[in-house]
Formats: C-alpha cells, sequence, structure tokens
C-alpha cells in the first residue's frame, strides 16, 4: 500500500488516466474528487464487500438447496 499526504487541492494520478484529488478535509473525513474514464468502475469498499456477502450466502444457500435435493 502507498501512503501520500495531501493537502486540499492536491491530487494523485493513477496509470495516468485516474486523478483523485483531495477536496477538503475537516479533520474527521475526507472530501475527493474522482476523475477516471467512463469505462472504470469505481465503487466504495463497503459496496464491494456487501456484494461479496451477500453472493457467498446465497452461493451457500444454493449449495444447501441442491444437497437437499440430492438426499430426496
Amino acid at each position: 500500500m502507498l501512503i501520500l499526504s495531501r493537502k486540499a487541492g492536491e491530487a494523485v494520478v493513477i496509470d495516468g488516466e485516474c486523478r483523485i484529488t483531495v477536496l477538503a478535509n475537516d479533520g474527521r473525513t475526507v472530501r475527493l474528487g474522482i476523475e477516471a474514464p467512463s469505462d472504470v468502475r469505481i465503487l466504495r469498499a463497503e459496496i464491494v464487500t456487501q456484494v461479496e456477502e451477500e453472493t457467498r450466502r446465497a452461493l451457500l444457500g444454493l449449495a444447501a438447496l441442491e444437497a437437499a435435493g440430492s438426499r430426496e
């Protein structure tokens, strides 16, 4: 993990195409602006984690249903 310090108005460029700019920092939260090509998917990490967990639960449920069906 790369750790950087940036002030409001300063930015980081990733792979020459994605620019992340610090818009504001109030001491508790940081507001970021992200500029990226439209084909780059940008998601909050907690959403990715939630979707992964729901997918895992759905697969476990499906496996349980299939196992129950094979016992009948």
